[in-house]
């Protein structure tokens, strides 16, 4: 046979090795991390393990107040255990355990838990509660099916759960598959070191009110432990997907709001459908548009990265007092700022807020100076009218922007200030809104603006 006939007859082998590997890498994952958690970006996993930090902590917390329960509940119970006795099991393992708690605990606040750690724990929590369990027939003199009726079983559903507080399912399964085999080992011990007859019973009243053991009700705890484990187990699966995708979510939101205002990427993060169908939102509102004067010249003797670097900061240093008076930057315009107040983000308050951001504008670029010392200047326009807001654009690619004449008005005003001799331009209807409580406006004329057919006043703004 031929080596390629050699290779093609051993190829399905290799095959089904390589699917079971897949198959195990993906169980893996899935037991411990998540699939769609090994591919997240560094920053969202970040966040996540900053949660399980968080959750190790609180397991450490309840631990120890378990194990204050513990020693609580033993000091009350009577001493059955001989006076001169050089062993007592219960304070030895109440204390091991103690020392494991607190050491784990501070590992958890130095974020120093490795996975090997987080396995460790798991088991020997396990072990010294059924070691604590077991001890019960030494310390109170009895045959070691008397450790089988002790309550204190119910303490390993209250360690699994436990472990669904990280939110990794491999830890759930781990924990109650530990609990279950160590209640098989309880069981089995107790069966064979019966020295003098069998204890075991098929009779219920016998068994509960003897050291009689009842395999069937023994069983039936194996099987509730590893019942609750396997929902716990499917259970938190679901939930860390649903983690994931609300911290995914989150994410993409604040970066969203790199580029879009915080309301608008807020209304993306819950979008139920395509965008291009979102609604638009039309409400009066005031427009501010503010452009850098002779841009034109300052780009001709400036390099073009010095540029980027000066507008940049320009647009930093106006940026500030809009967003403090609630306005909402919606483009960013070459080197012009379109902003509305009162959409998307309500203000009942948008005209003089619009007025009081275009005058602090004027303010700061007349007292800062940008690199190299140069100055700068711009002129601002602001107007208020019913304007509409929503996404605009095609399925493939959407931009949030605000429009409608009135947003118009606003541009042109900004454009009328260069003629009038004026650094803010603001409309009729805006100064109506103000009234004459905080600003002083001085009549600037009328004029049909370009690309109107009706007359429109307009006011230069002090305060």
């Amino acid at each position: 046979m031929s080596k390629s006939g050699l290779k093609s007859s051993k190829s399905p082998i290799m095959q089904l090795w390589l699917r079971l590997r897949e198959s195990l890498k993906s169980k893996r994952l899935w037991l411990s991390s998540g699939t769609e958690y090994e591919a997240l970006p560094e920053k969202i996993r970040r966040s996540i393990e900053i949660q399980q930090n968080n959750s190790e902590r609180l397991i450490g917390w309840i631990q120890l107040a378990i194990l204050i329960l513990f020693a609580l509940l033993y000091a009350a119970a009577p001493m059955t255990s001989p006076i001169d006795a050089d062993f007592e099991p219960v304070p030895l393992f109440l204390g091991a355990y103690f020392v494991f708690t607190c050491i784990r605990l501070q590992l958890a606040y130095r974020n120093r838990l490795a996975l090997w750690v987080l396995i460790l724990s798991v088991l020997v929590d396990m072990a010294l509660l059924l070691a604590l369990i077991w001890s019960f027939h030494i310390q109170y003199m009895q045959p070691p099916s008397f450790y089988l009726k002790a309550p204190t079983l119910l303490y390993i559903f209250i360690f699994i759960s436990l472990r669904a507080l990280r939110f990794e399912p491999g830890f759930v399964l781990l924990s109650g598959l530990v609990g279950s085999s160590g209640w098989i080992l309880l069981v089995g011990f107790a069966v064979v070191n019966e020295s003098q007859q069998s204890m075991v019973t098929r009779d219920y009243v016998q068994y509960l009110t003897s050291n009689s053991i009842l395999l069937g009700g023994e069983l039936d705890k194996i099987i509730s432990i590893l019942l609750v484990t396997g929902i716990l187990t499917f259970a938190i699966a679901r939930g860390r997907r649903l983690l994931i995708r609300s911290i995914v979510e989150g994410n993409t939101a604040e970066n969203l709001s790199l580029f879009v205002p915080d309301s608008v990427a807020s209304q993306i993060a819950n979008a139920d459908g395509p965008l291009i169908d979102a609604k638009t939102e039309t409400r009066e509102a005031t427009i501010l548009f503010v452009d850098l004067v002779s841009f034109t010249s300052l780009a001709e003797r400036l390099e073009p990265e010095k540029l980027i670097a000066i507008l940049n900061e320009y647009f930093h240093a106006i940026s500030e007092p809009i967003e403090r008076h609630h306005g909402v930057i919606n483009q960013f315009q070459g080197d012009a700022i379109l902003a509305s107040f009162n959409l998307p983000k309500k203000d009942p308050n948008h005209a003089s807020n619009a007025i009081n951001a275009a005058l602090e504008i004027q303010h700061i670029l007349s007292t800062h100076q940008f690199q190299d010392g140069i100055t700068l200047s711009s002129r601002a326009g602001v107007n208020t009218g019913e304007i509409v807001g929503g996404f605009v654009g095609t399925k493939n690619r959407l931009n949030y922007t605000v429009f409608g004449d009135d947003v118009n008005i606003a541009a042109r005003l900004q454009e009328l200030g260069k003629q009038v001799d004026a650094s803010v331009l603001v409309s009729s209807r805006t100064m109506q809104l103000c009234g004459n409580r905080q600003f002083s406006f001085t009549p600037k004329g009328s004029e049909i603006l370009r690309g109107r057919v009706t007359m429109v006043d307009f006011f230069e703004p002090s305060h």
